[in-house]
């Protein structure tokens, strides 16, 4: 008897593309990129958010990457308005008040500009308002989580990118993009 081995897709999702693979309302899905029949999204990436995409067509591996009862990390480079403190770090690790209780980051730290893709269309650019890079690592995953934890911390999200999921990473794929990696769970 054969046994089961899950594929498992990593693909780059760009801005402005639904993490699901039909859309009544027309807008862009992932049917426009991927053409690997049986595979669904472990979890989401907001539409306007960008960046890793896991797919599988194995729905015990599916629920062990998306549940949040796993833990499993998320990473991600937020580009946020104003200029951002290690009090700011401390208040999105201890944990911010949100609508639906508290919210904390596994951890935060300040980056430089990352080396990433162009973002289309660009992110608007203010001369007077200046901008810093995050990287806040998550493990629940509630809809828009990080965008309103920044917010709540006085920190609007401009671009919000995730990088990460356990230990794979978006690494070189270009939005777009997807490779097929082995299943590590």
């Amino acid at each position: 008897m054969e046994s089961f081995v899950p594929k498992l897709v990593m693909f780059n999702k760009p801005f402005r593309v639904l993490s699901q693979f039909t859309d009544k309302d027309k807008r862009k899905t992932l049917s426009e990129f991927i053409s690997t029949r049986g595979i669904y999204p472990c979890g989401r990436l907001d539409y306007d958010s960008e960046g890793l995409l896991v797919l599988t067509d194995s729905g015990k591996l599916q629920s062990k990457i998306s549940d949040p009862k796993f833990k499993l990390p998320k990473t991600y480079w937020v580009q946020v308005e104003g200029n951002v403190s290690v009090e700011h770090c401390e208040m999105l690790t201890c944990g911010v008040s949100l609508k639906d209780g508290l919210a904390k980051a596994d951890s935060c730290k300040i980056l430089p500009k990352p080396s990433l893709w162009d973002r289309h269309p660009p992110i608007r650019s203010r001369k007077s308002v200046s901008d810093t890079w995050l990287e806040l690592v998550i493990s629940e995953g509630r809809n828009r989580q990080v965008r309103r934890m920044t917010a709540a911390a006085g920190l609007p999200t401009l671009r919000l990118v995730r990088v990460a999921i356990g230990s794979w990473r978006v690494g070189n794929l270009q939005p777009g993009e997807s490779r097929i990696e082995l299943s590590r769970l």
